[in-house]
């Protein structure tokens, strides 16, 4: 049983995944592992299974509640919640009106949690090398591929639901650089911030569903091929810088139904080049102090969650 303090303290971690979650950049999944409570996630996730069921008919919903972990659940959700519907507005602002600095503070979320992971988990072997390198191309090919225009609708959602939410509990892959990769952050940010309650359930529901199905999976992986499946994902973050890139011209887009612009295909270029392609100030002072902010901000976790870690009982 946690007390007062250690029930903020939880509720403070909930806001920083749900943050994280946010912005396509860190993982909510890195967020827990730097802040300590990553197995307990995982454990009470998996929890939730038939066991609970039998258990709630047999025994009530105390009995239920304390064999899923209910406490722990629903102080961390209560502080990812919580930190989603109020950053929303701020990205859906910030996305429009400063694009630049925002994709470059992404830049160095993205390689502060690479640096992060491969501290934690170096890639001695051969295989994990492999792993990494293999990660680094499928996610850059998937970064050149031909765009696919989606739409937001239910269908879509309910799947990207179910991706994102699972990409979500990986240590390095955040579930908003999927919805960026699918096309549909946009249309995910904008639900949040304009309370789109058919579109938020439909991708909660997909969510669940392959939040469900993928802890399960994930935890069987992680026991067996810990550091292979984490250089996996790191490779996968270092190939997709190619997609978070600040400085883009885009060169096909198409108007969908809903009168959202998607983009189709866009060339990465220099900040000199992105100015006389696009006649905009690259701001690149400014992106630089947004990317080395997004850097230190991971780095500064590591930082605070290794000193944690001495300071709890039994620490080193």
């Amino acid at each position: 049983m946690r007390n007062f303090a250690q029930q903020a303290l939880l509720f403070l971690k909930g806001l920083a995944m749900g943050a994280a979650d946010v912005v396509p950049g860190v993982s909510g999944g890195t967020i827990a592992f730097v802040s300590g409570i990553y197995a307990e996630l995982l454990r009470s996730i998996t929890s939730v299974n038939l066991q609970a069921l039998k258990l709630l008919r047999s025994e009530g919903v105390a009995a239920a509640w304390v064999h899923i972990n209910g406490s722990f659940l629903a102080v961390l959700i209560a502080g990812i919640l919580t930190s989603l519907f109020s950053l929303a507005r701020v990205m859906q602002f910030l996305l429009a009106e400063h694009p630049l600095p925002l994709w470059s503070f992404f830049t160095g979320l993205i390689i502060g949690s690479v640096i992060y992971l491969l501290r934690q988990n170096p890639p001695r072997r051969k295989i994990d090398q492999l792993m990494f390198a293999l990660g680094v191309v499928i996610a850059y090919g998937i970064s050149i591929a031909p765009a696919v225009a989606l739409e937001g609708n239910h269908i879509t959602m309910f799947f990207a639901g179910s991706i994102a939410l699972c990409a979500m509990i990986l240590p390095g892959i955040s579930g908003s650089f999927i919805l960026v990769l699918l096309g549909l952050y946009p249309v995910f940010i904008t639900a949040i911030a304009n309370f789109q309650l058919d579109i938020l359930l439909v991708f909660a529901s997909g969510g669940v569903l392959g939040l469900m199905l993928f802890s399960r999976f994930l935890t069987w992986l992680l026991s067996r091929f810990h550091t292979m499946v984490i250089a996996t994902m790191c490779g996968f973050l270092v190939g997709s810088l190619n997609v978070i890139w600040p400085w883009k011209l885009v060169t096909e887009s198409v108007i969908s139904q809903s009168g959202k612009v998607i983009v189709l295909a866009s060339e990465n270029l220099l900040p000199g080049e992105f100015s006389r392609a696009v006649g905009q100030d690259p701001l690149t002072l400014l992106c630089v102090i947004a990317l080395s902010l997004g850097l230190v901000l991971v780095l500064g976790l590591e930082y605070i969650g290794v000193k944690y870690r001495q300071q709890a009982p039994g620490g080193d």
